[in-house]
């Protein structure tokens, strides 16, 4: 009797095969072939590097959000001058080059290398002892002017900016040029330490984005080396004394911090002297080092991070992607909190009617001019305290702005940025980027391209 052949059985693949896009090899930075593939409801990198062999990353935890926040895609807007030209192909022509697909909504200029601190997660590796001259910011400030005539946001940064023996002129040079808005980005040392130097801060008053990742001294020892909380508490307290608008600038670390979201949340919410907070997960580049690239803190983690531990008070359906970048980069709301009620803006007005970029370019309805008001503040360049954007608020809202100015301090943003490293990497990302690094050279270079492939060249 003869046994019968058995026919071999075909198995599915368990991924899904989502899209294709360019990546980087993590170890020679060489731009590789990435697919992007669904599996286990999370999102994941797989690349091939004909050298150094295959490599995965985990890039969204939640593939449900990710593939639904794809439709947040707003149509690029050109600069009005390109400082590079097409000749290798992106990320590499970066300047920026015609190919690009969104202008700069936010400029970020290191005015320094040298700090302070020496933090284990440093992104800019700062440890040396240049400053950018009077002249060299002003022929940096002129490319910016150039490539967007009436530029939104400068973000004044290092090293540690503070530092620099002119900054002050800086900030008045970068007003000067006609810039909107014009950042601070600090440890904030100085400002709880130098009463002279805070004094002359409140003069010029710029938006002032500070270093702020916890709320127990165990999540400053392990980030920035040194136990920082009552530092940075006295900061927020002599910035609010003198008027200067603050923004926690927040970097999330696994098993460090992730469990503090909800409350710093809640302290920017409640506390009239913050008008915002920026949560970023943490990127490997710098002296960030390295890390399994398979268990990081994605946007989802941060959101799910801050429903889950205020109970509901913020939930994930209050946060919208920004549609300027790529959607996956940026989710944001704001939130009206009189010290009663909790109100965050998509619960008062349907906010994904409008930036829906999918749908809502069919529907007749729509109001221009609150089409044009959440634009506003769903963008890179929103400033949380600006003047341009409270009247986006008061405008998208239909509060007189006299009104609104009474309850301006109950407007708090908050904000998850996820920033990409050699794990991570897509030029897809890359190519909508709208947050550059603006070079010595007058270059327009997209943050990420920067940081993993310019920084320290």
């Amino acid at each position: 009797m003869t046994e019968k052949t058995q026919t071999p059985q075909k198995a599915d693949r368990r991924a899904i095969f989502f899209e294709m896009t360019r990546s980087l090899c993590p170890i020679c930075k060489r731009v590789v072939d990435a697919d992007v593939l669904l599996k286990d409801d999370k999102v994941y990198m797989h690349k091939f590097c004909p050298e150094h062999g295959m490599f995965d990353s985990l890039i969204y935890s939640d593939a449900g959000l990710y593939t639904s926040y794809l439709k947040y895609n707003k149509p690029g807007t050109l600069p009005l001058h390109f400082a590079g030209e097409v000749k290798k192909g992106c990320p590499e022509d970066c300047g920026l080059c015609p190919e690009h697909k969104q202008h700069t909504c936010l400029a970020i200029m290191e005015i320094t290398d040298a700090c302070n601190l020496a933090c284990p997660v440093c992104l800019a590796d700062a440890q040396g002892h240049h400053f950018l001259s009077l002249e060299q910011v002003s022929r940096m400030l002129d490319a910016y002017v150039k490539a967007e005539g009436n530029p939104d946001v400068i973000q004044i940064s290092g090293g540690e900016p503070t530092l620099h023996p002119q900054l002050f002129e800086i900030l008045a040079l970068a007003k000067a040029k006609g810039i909107n808005v014009v950042q601070l980005n600090t440890n904030g040392i100085r400002i709880a330490q130098d009463d002279a130097f805070l004094n002359r801060l409140a003069e010029i008053k710029p938006a002032l984005y500070l270093q702020f990742d916890g709320l127990t001294p165990e999540v400053y020892l392990q980030i920035r080396g040194a136990d920082l909380l009552e530092l940075k508490m006295k900061s927020i307290e002599r910035l609010a004394a003198k008027g200067i608008s603050v923004v926690l600038a927040v970097t999330v670390v696994h098993g460090v911090n992730d469990q503090q979201v909800g409350a710093i949340a809640k302290l920017a919410v409640e506390h009239p002297g913050i008008r915002g907070v920026f949560f970023q997960p943490v990127t490997y580049v710098g002296r960030h080092g390295q890390q399994n690239p398979l268990e990081r803190i994605t946007i989802p983690d941060v959101l799910k991070g801050i429903e889950s531990q205020t109970a509901g008070w913020l939930r994930l359906t209050d946060f919208i992607p920004v549609p300027c970048p790529y959607p996956t980069c940026m989710s944001i709301t704001y939130v009206h909190y009189d010290g009663q009620e909790v109100r965050p803006l998509p619960r008062v007005i349907n906010v994904d009617h409008y930036l829906d970029y999918l749908q809502n370019r069919i529907v007749s309805s729509l109001s221009p001019i609150t089409q044009a008001s959440l634009e506003g503040l769903w963008s890179s360049s929103a400033t949380p305290g600006s003047e341009k954007t409270g009247s986006s608020y008061a405008c998208a809202c239909g509060i007189p702005l006299d009104v609104f100015k009474g309850i301006e301090k109950e407007i708090t943003m908050i904000g998850i940025h996820a920033m990409m490293d050699v794990h991570t990497f897509d030029v897809k990302r890359a190519r909508k980027c709208c947050v550059h690094q603006l070079s010595p050279e007058g270059k327009l270079i997209p943050f990420c391209v920067y940081n993993n492939l310019r920084r320290g060249c």
